[in-house]
């Protein structure tokens, strides 16, 4: 696992391709083909002309956790450590370290801010202060991360292969996983059962 600094600002068919997506949720259509993102929700952390960075919210990492995540950093913790769960980001370069985090804490240079919103942070600093009680008091670790070239996303928008809505906090940080694909279409004003027996394709 690495935890070095990854990015940098590096189903409607009324969509503008001109939207501005940080900071919203990326939700699957029921119709979608890729089974690494069935029923996922994305928070998008960039969305500029290079293409889009985001991190799924509600998969979490099998036999996985921040021990783990621990051992394989070679970071030797000097207490007995809350079981914090690993999620899974996305399917790109699976074995980095990110943590969305509440803006309480901050590094410059290192943390990216998204739309004043969260922070993201893929530094080592982060598990250390984290470990020390001066990291962020909210946060969601993450391996990998989902991304899109320039214009890639906003085709597979307007193809219904997901919806986008604005992002909720309560939501990213919840523990039940298996309920936030249906808390973020509720945002829209969707009922997940009718969506699911009338979904279009991806």
């Amino acid at each position: 696992v690495s935890m070095n600094n990854l990015y940098h600002d590096s189903a409607m068919e009324n969509f503008d391709t001109n939207t501005k997506l940080s900071g919203k949720f990326l939700i699957a259509m029921p119709g979608m083909t890729d089974p690494r993102f069935k029923n996922a929700v994305i928070y998008l952390c960039s969305h500029n002309s290079e293409g889009t960075m985001g991190l799924m919210i509600n998969k979490l990492a099998i036999n996985f956790d921040i021990s783990d995540l621990l051992n394989q950093l070679k970071i030797k913790a000097n207490k007995m450590l809350k079981p914090f769960p690993v999620h899974l980001g996305g399917p790109v370069e699976p074995y980095r370290g990110f943590i969305l985090h509440s803006l309480d804490y901050f590094q410059e240079e290192e943390t990216m801010d998204i739309d004043n919103i969260l922070g993201m942070t893929s530094t080592l600093d982060i598990i250390e202060d984290i470990l020390d009680n001066t990291g962020p008091k909210t946060f969601f670790i993450a391996l990998g991360y989902a991304g899109w070239e320039a214009g890639q996303l906003e085709i597979e928008i307007k193809n219904n292969g997901w919806l986008v809505s604005d992002s909720n906090v309560d939501i990213i940080f919840q523990k039940d996983t298996s309920k936030k694909w249906e808390a973020a279409l509720k945002i829209l004003g969707i009922d997940p059962i009718f969506l699911s027996s009338n979904g279009g394709t991806a």
